[in-house]
């Protein structure tokens, strides 16, 4: 490999062609995964209550995919950063179809406990999900890094749109066969995932991170950066942080009212296809923006953006607080705006954690920070359910718009103690 690597350092167009062939290889697999990833988003939680007989317990699917995404993220993380981003993310992808055949299987059967381990391991399509947006950054300057993070998950938007809107689709399929219409989704979900593992697995070669790593270790022997001259040797535990605050606060927000949104609109008498059609514009509003945010993130600066993630995000919650429960234009204002909102901060706070961490330990931090980002998104699944069942849908929206505020501070502080310093 140390052979390969010289290749590239000899002659640097090929870095570009492989960068360029990475994003394409990750644009190809993301389709099927945002397909995958729609599933539990739009009728984990109506799944639950129907099984369940109650909503206290509707944000739970969530809570538990969104956990099941954090065991997983750590495991994508460490096997990224010792074999490289095709077998993790692969594997990763892999498991959450298998999970997802589990959920089908569990609604066939009637168990809930299978249900529930099912939906746990179904998170680790989630986590590769969001993981195969660092694949594209391994081989970019600091100047491409927020581009082509936006460049997969712009590609996710295909998959994740399609998904929400097959709903009725899929429910009719599963019932036809003898499935429970909920479950439907689910059978798209594991195929999907299971595709795109496939894809990377299969297509992710030369790995772009092993590369990267085998480039900057021959660079520093020579004393010559090459093309990493825009990397950093050693991890910015600031950087870290504010990157790490704002994916997490946005995530909280994010997942805590889009978890209930399928169920509020259930009691206003919405169908599913309705609930599709709002959590379809949801989604594609969290991907689809990707491209022109990417590039503002990278002009305007990381912590401009996410200042305005936290002011979108606070929008979203009043709309959503405000909205007429019938009204499907402002439910799919509130939740468009949730998904800007999400997009701003999780691309800026991305690109802060690629800024901050040398190659050689950047897989590990990434996965270890995604943990976080999951356990922030299951706390808010868990406790929207029970937030609503205590209080109302609109008292969760406000709560959850007022929280985002908190990463203006933040941003302040941050930029504060990079002048003190």
């Amino acid at each position: 490999m140390s052979n390969a690597a010289q290749v590239y350092i000899d002659h640097p167009e090929k870095i570009k062609e492989l960068y360029k062939r990475t994003l394409l290889i990750v644009v190809i697999s993301q389709m099927f995964g945002g397909a995958g990833l729609a599933a539990g988003v739009t009728v984990g939680a109506l799944l639950a209550e129907q099984m369940l007989g109650t909503n206290a317990f509707a944000g739970l699917p969530t809570a538990l995919f969104t956990l099941g995404s954090a065991g997983a993220a750590l495991a994508v993380g460490r096997l990224s950063n010792r074999f490289g981003r095709r077998t993790g993310l692969a594997a990763g992808f892999l498991t959450g179809g298998l999970g997802a055949a589990g959920v089908v299987l569990a609604a066939v059967l009637g168990n809930v406990f299978l249900l529930f381990a099912a939906l746990f391991i179904y998170g680790a399509g989630t986590a590769s999900n969001l993981q195969a947006r660092y694949a594209g950054t391994d081989l970019a300057t600091s100047k491409q890094r927020a581009t082509s993070v936006s460049i997969a998950l712009v590609a996710t938007t295909l998959g994740a749109v399609a998904g929400p809107n097959l709903v009725g689709v899929m429910g009719d399929f599963a019932l036809s066969i003898g499935i429970p219409s909920l479950a439907g989704p689910f059978l798209l979900a594991s195929a999907a995932y299971i595709m795109a593992g496939a894809v990377l697995f299969i297509l992710l070669r030369p790995d772009p991170f092993v590369i990267a790593r085998k480039i900057e270790a021959i660079n520093q022997k020579s004393g010559d950066d090459g093309f990493l001259e825009t990397t950093v040797h050693q991890d910015n535990k600031k950087g870290i942080i504010l990157g790490a605050t704002i994916m997490v606060l946005t995530q909280i927000v994010m997942v805590a009212i889009m978890t209930m949104t399928p169920v509020h609109m259930r009691h206003h008498g919405h169908g599913l296809d309705a609930v599709g059609l709002v959590i379809g514009f949801h989604i594609g509003a969290m991907y689809l923006p990707s491209l022109i945010t990417g590039v503002l993130v990278d002009k305007l600066g990381r912590t401009f953006m996410a200042v305005a993630s936290g002011i979108t995000l606070l929008l979203a919650g009043l709309t959503a607080a405000m909205a007429p429960g019938d009204s499907m234009f402002f439910l799919v204002l509130a939740l468009s705006l949730l998904g800007l909102g999400w997009n701003f901060g999780l691309i800026s706070g991305t690109a802060l954690i690629v800024d901050s961490t040398g190659i050689s330990t950047r897989a590990k931090t990434q996965g270890s920070l995604d943990v976080l980002i999951a356990l922030a998104g299951a706390s808010g699944g868990a406790l929207s359910g029970m937030v609503v069942a205590g209080s109302s849908f609109e008292t969760l929206s406000l709560a959850g718009g007022v929280l985002s505020l908190i990463l203006i501070p933040v941003v302040v502080w941050s930029v504060g103690s990079k002048k003190n310093h």
